[in-house]
Formats: structure tokens, C-alpha cells, sequence
């Protein structure tokens, strides 16, 4: 029985955190020129426009913890996605500035960047499993 409260917590926990980096990033971007930023990784145009939406409302129903394994699941993928475009990018010598959270948060890509999104991906599959 205490295994599972642990486990329980975690993953609260855990999606938690993974939520206010959702929430933080998806506001953030909103106060620049987001399209701009998340195109500078190489999003076609299509899937940047709806990317802080798409963060501010993952990251609010991990708050509420409202069906949190499919929307854990949410988040591992527009992650995963992200990650997808970042490895390309750097893959091809290319390091754009990225603005991930927002125009003060900016800095050329590099495998920190890489090893930041493996984290909150470990995040989100624990937030799924728990």
C-alpha cells in the first residue's frame, strides 16, 4: 500500500513540475514573436502557430490533474516533437537561437538543450505511469 502512495505522489509530483515548465514556456512565448522562435528550430509553420496554446493548455490540465495519463502522454509527445526538431537542427550544424521559454530565456541550441527535454520527458512518463 505504500508503494502506491509513493508512486501516486511521484507522479503527481511529477506532473506538477512538468506542468509550470509547460505553463511557463507556453505564457512566456506568448509576450514575443513565438512563431519566429519555435520556426528558428525548424517547426513548419503550421505546427508553430498553435504552440504556446497547445503548452498553456496541457500544462493547465496537469494543474488540475484531469485525465493525467492521456495528457501526460500530450505532453511526452509535443516534447518528443520538440526534441525531433532540435536534434535535426543540431544534427545539420545548425545552432539558432531558440527562445523556448520566452525572449529572455534565449540561447543558441546545444546538447543541453537535448539533455533539458529528456528530463521533463522522464517527467511526463512518470507522470503517465503513476
Amino acid at each position: 500500500m505504500v508503494a502506491i502512495d509513493v508512486v501516486h505522489v511521484s507522479a503527481v509530483g511529477a506532473s506538477l513540475v512538468l506542468a509550470g515548465v509547460l505553463l511557463f514556456a507556453g505564457v512566456s512565448k506568448l509576450a514575443g514573436d513565438w512563431r519566429a522562435d519555435v520556426r528558428a528550430i525548424g517547426v513548419p509553420w503550421v505546427l508553430a502557430a498553435p504552440v504556446p496554446f497547445v503548452e498553456i493548455a496541457i500544462g493547465a490540465l496537469l494543474v488540475v490533474q484531469w485525465q493525467r495519463r492521456p495528457v501526460a502522454l500530450a505532453a511526452i509527445a509535443l516534447l518528443v516533437v520538440f526534441t525531433g526538431f532540435i536534434a535535426l537542427e543540431l544534427s545539420h550544424g545548425r545552432r539558432p537561437t531558440c527562445a523556448c521559454f520566452g525572449a529572455r530565456s534565449s540561447a543558441r541550441l546545444g546538447p543541453g538543450h537535448l539533455a533539458r527535454n529528456a528530463i521533463f520527458i522522464a517527467l511526463g512518463v512518470l507522470a503517465a505511469i503513476g
